[in-house]
């Protein structure tokens, strides 16, 4: 048995909010996660939703500022929240830059060391993190949806794409659509998988949804106001979905920032949409 350690739990909207530690293999050292199991789990297993969170994030950000688990808690999702990255694992300057290292894992396996040896939030998040959920919680495995915000929602949308069968359910709020080319991403993908760009493809989801589609509409909300909208490409991800006739919802948000005011705005249309798939 994987064993993890209860950091807290506490009751929320008739279930439970828990912050859990554990020693990750795949990653080589502690990592730190959050669920909310909601009520409906004490008399049968409920479906599970993964949440990926942005640049400088912990497991705590939407946990705290999202406001989701009143909805969960009515709908009977499981909500599981990863950390960004391992932390404190020696690499020197791994917390020097808020775009790369510590907080900045990007949800890849890097390839280059000395990242390769810890950072490897890919397989930590579509292999370990559902181990023990599905060991340790009344989780039904074989409901499972995935959304995320800004480097998060880049994650949530290519491991949607890389496992199209897996996942029943995807959004994303603010997505780095197309990392490979812009934002943060070049940087960190050069120093995280090498200089081969043809490598750093298998992690831009412009680049993965011409070559499979996910089999459901995938919502993505953009404020139009985000300052960062121009790295986020939310158009290049809507030229990318209509080129691969992939059904996609993109919701250009009027006014609306980067920021959880923006995350909390919509995230029960969010759970709203994964219930619609996840639920009887």
């Amino acid at each position: 048995m994987n064993t993890i350690e209860t950091i807290s739990e506490s009751k929320c909207f008739g279930g439970t909010q828990g912050f859990y530690r554990h020693a990750s293999a795949v990653c080589n050292g502690p990592m730190r996660f959050a669920v909310f199991t909601p009520p409906q789990a004490t008399s049968d297993k409920v479906p599970v939703l993964y949440y990926l969170s942005g640049l400088t994030c912990t497991e705590e950000n939407f946990t705290v500022k999202a406001g989701a688990q009143r909805i969960a808690a009515e709908l009977g999702l499981m909500l599981v929240v990863s950390d960004t990255s391992p932390r404190n694992t020696g690499i020197a300057g791994e917390a020097e830059d808020e775009h790369f290292g510590a907080g900045a894992g990007f949800y890849l396996d890097a390839t280059q060391a000395p990242w390769s040896r810890h950072f490897n939030m890919y397989s930590y998040v579509t292999k370990e993190l559902p181990g023990l959920i599905g060991e340790h919680f009344p989780a039904d495995m074989q409901r499972e949806g995935i959304f995320g915000h800004s480097m998060g929602g880049h994650g949530a949308l290519t491991i949607a794409l890389k496992n199209p069968t897996r996942y029943r359910s995807l959004s994303a709020f603010a997505p780095i659509s197309a990392p490979s080319r812009f934002g943060s991403g070049p940087a960190a993908f050069a120093r995280y998988l090498g200089e081969d760009r043809e490598a750093w493809k298998r992690y831009d989801a412009c680049e993965l949804v011409a070559q499979q589609r996910f089999p459901g509409t995938i919502l993505v909300d953009q404020g139009d106001a985000d300052p960062l909208i121009g790295g986020l490409r939310p158009d290049l991800f809507e030229a990318a979905c209509k080129a691969a006739r992939q059904p996609l919802n993109l919701r250009m948000q009027r006014g609306y920032n980067h920021n959880y005011f923006f995350v909390s705005t919509f995230v029960e249309d969010h759970l709203r949409h994964h219930a619609a798939a996840l639920l009887p």
